[in-house]
């Protein structure tokens, strides 16, 4: 119908010459006004009566179609499953229809009201909410307690019977926030005399019922703080409550405590920071809390003792008293970890402050003459147990020779490294290079154990030709001249178990350090070095570079200035 509708008169006028012509209705081609939708047409008078009737009757659903299972079957009942009953499945436009089919005789229900918002939950002793920082009205200001860095003003109301809220306590922050707290006054004046100072005009004046108070707080630096203290004067158990909070907020806590003069608040924060640990940041938190306020002897000097012990004592002296523990150790892991302990300790770069006066240096010495002694003895025992192929015997129920030997060489080098960054190596240079039972003990012990003297001697050295040694020409004369032969012996030895020595520096420092000796020694070093290395090959220092500059400063240069 609504197509013949569209051909207009004409096709009336072809189908039936005699039937009254029907004027299409007004859609989207007129501006004639739109047709009643049928969510907002009128309802009939019948259906009209029966809501006026009962009010509730025009806010149920209607029945379920018979037509149900076709709507699930559409393509867009996932999208509308959710509105339930209030589409009628029937009314969902298809892709080619003009206008929705409108339900047999069924009225649309009107939409239902939206619920009303739920009321608001009652006020407890505990409950605070945080409202705008608006400027209250002004109200006369009967008394003020001022406790830096606070100012709180006390503001009084109409009395009311004494109750359990009885005393509002509004909070503002220096950021602007405000918080506000319904309280019990008895509680909060009974733990802290601050407030109590602030109600005790107004309990004088409603007679001790105290009822219609409300104290202000202005100016609160931290205000979850000041907060967190108010709730502890209620809090049954105040240590599970500060276990919850942490360290950081008890100091916090501990701070405003102090400041509203919350004598258990401040013993219960105590006591609790000082039964559990603290990070680094957290002790300089409290140091500084300790360092602007005084709290009770009593109760604060096991924190006190934890911040500031009773006896100082120089962190040299035990830096060497664990230089001592190191090097007695017995076990190689744990004699490592604790090296690199040390070195932290003492590198120039470390977080660790030190006493500017340094490490004793008579301390340490004494330590490597120990380590020198020790050693003395492990090669006496090494030749008289040598048996007759060479080899070092292993007592039972001992460690190692070697290994014992290996320790106390690692002890020794890493001593002269702690003596060179602190500026003391020059004696230990001396001391090496005058200690000629040693030197004697090389020749008459095995390769296996005689090749940690020469890595003692690689680290002299190299610190020599580094120049962070400075000694005089006749102590480098008498290194050179007691420890270099060892040195070209037990190179193949070091390069085969060099335990962390670098040979490429060796090398390089080892030709360094010779060129410091006066030309003539240089000579035979170097011819000395020339036939063993002709000899071993690889086996021996590469000292070329160092030797073509020997060459050059002996003969070229020589050569050229008696010409001229």
């Amino acid at each position: 119908m609504a197509a013949d509708a569209a051909r207009g008169p004409r096709g009336q006028r072809r189908r039936g010459g005699g039937a009254a012509r029907v004027r299409p209705r007004a859609w989207c081609c007129s501006f004639a006004g739109a047709p009643d939708s049928p969510d907002l047409r009128p309802l009939p008078p019948s259906a009209a009566a029966a809501a006026a009737a009962s009010p509730a009757a025009g806010r149920k659903l209607p029945p379920k179609s018979p037509s149900a299972s076709s709507f699930h079957g559409s393509p867009t009942s996932c999208r509308l499953a959710g509105l339930g009953g209030l589409i009628d499945p029937r009314r969902i436009l298809s892709p080619g229809r003009v206008s929705p089919i409108d339900p047999d005789g069924a009225v649309p229900p009107p939409l239902p009201l939206p619920l009303p918002a739920p009321p608001a939950p009652a006020a407890n002793e505990d409950a605070a909410a945080v409202v705008p920082a608006e400027q209250p009205p002004a109200v006369p200001a009967l008394a003020s307690v001022s406790v830096a860095p606070l100012v709180a003003v006390r503001e009084e109301g109409p009395g009311a019977g004494g109750g359990a809220l009885d005393l509002r306590l509004l909070l503002r922050g220096r950021d602007g926030r405000c918080v506000h707290m319904e309280l019990d006054s008895r509680v909060l004046c009974g733990c802290s005399a601050f407030f109590a100072a602030m109600a005790l005009g107004e309990d004088a004046t409603a007679g001790g019922g105290g009822g219609g108070k409300r104290i202000e707080v202005d100016g609160v630096d931290n205000l979850d703080a000041f907060r967190a203290a108010v709730e502890l004067m209620y809090e049954p158990d105040p240590m599970r409550w500060l276990a919850a909070a942490g360290v950081s907020r008890a100091i916090d806590v501990l701070e405003v405590c102090s400041s509203i003069v919350f004598n258990r608040g401040i013993k219960s924060c105590l006591v609790y920071i000082e039964a559990v640990p603290w990070s680094e940041n957290e002790e300089e938190k409290l140091k500084n809390l300790f360092a602007r306020l005084t709290f009770d002897e009593e109760i604060s000097q096991d924190i006190l003792a934890r911040l500031r012990p009773y006896s100082w004592k120089s962190s040299d002296d035990l830096t060497v008293q664990l230089i001592q523990s190191v090097t007695s150790s017995t076990n190689n892991g744990a004699r490592k970890d604790m090296q690199s302990l040390v070195n932290g300790l003492l590198s120039k770069s470390s977080v660790y402050q030190k006493d500017s006066s340094g490490l004793n240096k008579e301390s340490l010495y004494q330590i490597c003459y120990s380590c020198l002694e020790s050693l003395v003895d492990l090669f006496e025992e090494a030749i008289e147990s040598t048996d007759h192929t060479g080899q070092a015997v292993v007592l039972r129920g001992s460690r190692p020779l070697i290994e014992r030997v290996s320790s106390q060489t690692e002890n020794l080098s890493w001593l002269l490294d702690i003596l060179v960054n602190n500026d003391m190596a020059e004696e230990f240079v001396e001391l090496w290079a005058k200690h000629d039972r040693l030197i004697r003990m090389h020749d008459q012990a095995s390769p296996m154990i005689r090749y940690e003297l020469s890595r003692i001697s690689a680290c002299v050295f190299i610190v020599l030709g580094k120049g962070k040694v400075q000694c005089r020409g006749d102590i480098r004369s008498l290194l050179f001249q007691g420890w270099f032969s060892t040195m070209l012996l037990d190179f193949g030895w070091l390069q085969r178990c060099s335990k962390g020595l670098d040979i490429r520096s060796l090398e390089e420092n080892l030709g360094r350090g010779l060129l410091t000796l006066p030309l003539r020694q240089q000579q035979s070093l170097f011819e000395e070095w020339f036939q063993f290395y002709a000899t071993k090959g690889a086996e021996c220092p590469n000292l070329i570079r160092a030797f073509q500059v020997w060459w050059r400063r002996s003969f070229i240069r020589s050569s050229v200035e008696s010409r001229s």
